[in-house]
């Protein structure tokens, strides 16, 4: 669903939009808001040049990533990055158990991340964090 042209939305990053990741550019006009982890249940997996984060129930580590505040037109343009019309990515709530930022609780509740929606068969598990170099 295309956002509201005034909102502000709060976006959980874990890949290469983090800082210093390589699609970092498309959040450096944005608000950095702090760090943060998911609930136990996702897992990373390395897809090459990027990750993917998906269900895997089982899994009791945290996630962890960065929290930001994007306007409508960037999240327009991180949907188009992460295929979201062509079903790579789906943008969905993200779960987060901590975060480090005065970021009140229902601002935590409306989270939203990009959860991989392609089979991961053969993909390196990476588990929590995807690394900056």
């Amino acid at each position: 669903m295309p956002p509201a042209a005034n909102q502000t939305h709060v976006v959980f990053v874990y890949g290469t939009l983090k800082r210093g990741g390589s699609n970092h550019s498309f959040l450096a006009s944005q608000i950095y808001l702090g760090e943060a982890e998911l609930v136990p249940g996702f897992t990373l997996y390395s897809l090459g040049e990027y990750p993917g984060l998906v269900a895997e129930p089982e899994n009791p580590e945290n996630v962890t990533g960065e929290l930001w505040k994007v306007d409508a037109p960037t999240l327009a343009k991180l949907d188009a990055l992460e295929g979201i019309d062509e079903g790579l990515y789906a943008r969905v709530p993200a779960p987060l158990v901590r975060w480090t930022t005065k970021l009140p609780a229902e601002s935590a509740a409306a989270a939203e991340m990009y959860l991989y929606k392609r089979p991961i068969t053969g993909h390196l598990r990476l588990g929590s964090t995807w690394p900056i170099a």
